[in-house]
């Protein structure tokens, strides 16, 4: 495979792929029921009975 065509195909398909893992990334958060573990981990350090050392 030429240096040419490896760049093409980044360029590309490259592209694509990195668009679809962020897409992923952004539907994984908003996804229903996830505002639960959100908002656990949001209150999390607030939280004196859990984090006794």
């Amino acid at each position: 495979m030429s240096y040419e065509a490896l760049r093409h195909f980044a360029d590309s398909w490259g592209l694509v792929f990195m668009g679809l893992i962020f897409l992923t990334c952004v539907g994984w958060t908003f996804r229903p029921g996830a505002g639960n573990r959100h908002n656990q981990a949001a209150h999390m350090i607030f939280d004196e009975d859990k984090n006794d050392v």
